[in-house]
């Protein structure tokens, strides 16, 4: 089955998924986290990229990103990649790739559907039972985003922004709603389109992103389509 071709566009934020070749891990102490984020900020610098929210987890990385151009992100991904595979293999004396294949990601719509993916992103070590709550965790945005530290690479999304008046004011809106898990089926949807390279977003949004790159985007229902009457 064809793959679908990666999504993008100007101004429409992203959750990208990349994952260590054969789910073995990518970072192998806290020299590597650190040198990655500053790759990270380099390359968001570099290519007009808004960072948003990020995990780096032993195996795989979250990030969710908006694009000044629709190549930014592609061109970020490409320039941290390089970097670091370099720096990895350079420094642990090996060779080959690092990365699971090309990297996943999907369109997200600029309403609630924004605030579920940074949930979902910083989440993630509770979910991998790493940590029991999300401060504890060091290598993610939630300690920008949730305990108010400051960050030179975090800008925060115009979702994240209408939570509160000031920067105290947002963090503790978005403390309660990290206190709400986001339930199974947006975490299945979430999951299914990054995975597939798809949008997370409403009905309405996905036939804008169709009509504005003139390809389809929801997956065919499954089985033979129905014969018509003659």
């Amino acid at each position: 089955m064809a793959r679908l071709r990666r999504l993008s566009l100007c101004g429409i934020t992203q959750h990208i998924l990349q994952r260590g070749n054969n789910r073995l891990p990518c970072f192998f102490g806290s020299d590597d986290y650190e040198q990655y984020l500053e790759y990270l900020c380099d390359a968001v610098d570099k290519y007009n990229v808004m960072l948003h929210s990020y995990c780096l987890m032993p195996n795989h990385v979250h990030l969710l990103m908006t694009p000044d151009c629709s190549e930014g992100i592609s061109r970020t991904l490409q320039d941290l990649g390089r970097r670091y595979v370099r720096y990895i293999n350079f420094k642990y004396g090996r060779s080959g790739t690092l990365w699971e294949g090309r990297y996943h990601s999907c369109l997200v719509e600029n309403d609630f559907h924004v605030l579920d993916c940074y949930r979902y992103i910083e989440m993630n070590p509770i979910r991998s039972n790493i940590v029991y709550e999300p401060g504890s965790y060091k290598w993610s945005s939630y300690q920008c985003t949730g305990m108010n530290q400051s960050s030179c690479y975090i800008i925060p999304h115009s979702e994240y922004i209408k939570l509160g008046k000031s920067r105290n004011e947002r963090c503790c809106a978005y403390r309660g709603l990290m206190n709400i898990s986001l339930d199974k089926i947006k975490l299945k949807k979430i999951r299914e389109a990054a995975q597939s390279n798809r949008v997370y977003g409403s009905d309405e949004f996905i036939e804008w992103v169709e009509n504005k790159l003139t390809i389809r985007v929801r997956k065919k229902k499954a089985g033979r389509p129905r014969l018509q009457p003659a």
